[in-house]
């Protein structure tokens, strides 16, 4: 049998597997690094199928990791489980975790049955919605040696044209985070307002400092925050307010750059008031910088005329951990649209009932076929490999110099 016969008769084989591990995510959302139900129904179900598995691995709690073969390069694909606060699997990490398992189980066959050098590794990588569980990981080393990582991801079906299902070339920024804490004085609002320094002052002259910012930001670069603390009672001045705030930029070095402009915009507004700030940094996300090479593997890998290579407007926004993952190694972070309506992009209710649908998780499977091939290629064809590691190497040199 061919490699893709292998692996298209161990996905058939499988599919009853892969669909329950699917629902079982999808109707029991679980929060980032709280993912214990998934977490042992990944263990459950991989050992069940004959694998050796890893639990808590590589000292998270709620992940874990699976491999197949020897020597050779390595191919890790990333199943992401956590939900949201709320709204359940709104941003669809049921159909992550899908598809990764769906293109780990196929590319095992093929391995398995070629008897090539190689190794595939089902890598569980909890956190991702703010939590920056793939950060944790490559600390530990989860990713050292890897030869690449991929990874797809769901997005609004209604944002694609209606002959395209996925998009390959997909760039995400990267997000700086951070809180900040404005300390002022406390006194009694109309006995002693003199006595006091406040600190909510500081907040909302910030606010308005940075919101004048966003005229002369560059349109691609986004400024978002909330208050976490702003006093307890009118009449009592406020002497302790906390802000979290959001930076994202095209790549990481923009996003920095970005943060000391808006850094100025608090340490001003603490001037003027008199209060004392500072900054606690939060998970910072790097820019998605996807491999051209996997992409055009994926987009050939598919059925003809139903990914694209270059990403539409809209498709998916935001930030993601991968884009961490895409500075360790070769990376890719495909998109594919699932039958939503206007106003039911990632992080909605509508999404997340979407997200859940028969139809999302047969999308979901054919996009882990597509990896596997691609993960095969990356294994069994040395040129293929040498000339990805090559490109992503001269990205990494323009990474380094903010470009």
């Amino acid at each position: 049998m061919s490699s893709r016969a292998t692996m298209e008769s161990e996905i058939t084989a499988k599919l009853a597997s892969i669909a329950a591990i699917n629902q079982q995510i999808h109707s029991n959302p679980e929060l980032a690094y709280e993912e214990h139900k998934a977490h042992s129904a990944f263990v459950s179900t991989l050992e069940s199928l004959g694998f050796d598995v890893t639990p808590h691995a590589f000292g998270q709690p709620t992940s874990f990791s699976a491999e197949v073969g020897t020597g050779g390069r390595l191919v890790i694909f990333n199943a992401e489980y956590d939900a949201l606060p709320g709204i359940g699997h709104a941003c669809g990490h049921n159909l992550i975790a899908s598809s990764a398992l769906t293109a780990f189980l196929a590319l095992a066959a093929a391995l398995k049955s070629a008897s090539i050098p190689g190794r595939v590794r089902l890598l569980g990588t909890p956190a991702e919605e703010g939590g920056g569980g793939k950060l944790k990981l490559i600390a530990a080393g989860a990713y050292q040696g890897a030869s690449a990582s991929l990874m797809v991801h769901p997005a609004p079906g209604h944002n694609l044209p209606p002959s395209i299902l996925g998009v390959a070339h997909v760039r995400m920024l990267a997000n700086v985070k951070k809180r900040i804490y404005f300390t002022g004085r406390e006194s009694h609002a109309a006995i002693a307002p003199w006595d006091g320094v406040n600190a909510l002052d500081a907040v909302c002259l910030s606010y308005n400092a940075i919101s004048m910012l966003r005229q002369q930001i560059r349109p691609h670069e986004r400024i978002h925050g909330v208050f976490r603390s702003a006093g307890d009672r009118p009449n009592v001045t406020p002497a302790n307010c906390v802000v979290e705030y959001y930076v994202r930029s095209d790549t990481r070095a923009g996003a920095q750059r970005l943060w000391q402009r808006v850094l100025k915009c608090f340490e001003g507004a603490a001037l003027a008031t008199g209060c004392d700030v500072r900054c606690e940094e939060l998970n910072s996300y790097a820019d998605v910088r996807p491999s051209a090479k996997l992409c055009r593997a994926y987009v050939e890998a598919m059925e003809e005329g139903t990914v694209a290579y270059d990403e539409p407007r809209d498709i998916l926004a935001g930030s993601t951990d991968m884009g961490d993952v895409c500075y360790e190694c070769p990376g890719f972070h495909g998109v594919f649209g699932i039958a939503t309506k206007e106003g039911e992009a990632n992080h909605t209710h509508g999404f997340a009932a979407v997200a859940g649908t028969d139809e999302a998780f047969a999308r979901a499977v054919e996009c882990g076929k597509g990896m596997a091939e691609v993960g095969w290629r990356v294994l069994s064809d040395d040129g293929f490999a040498a000339e990805m590691h090559s490109d992503w190497a001269v990205d990494m040199k323009l990474a380094a110099e903010g470009k």
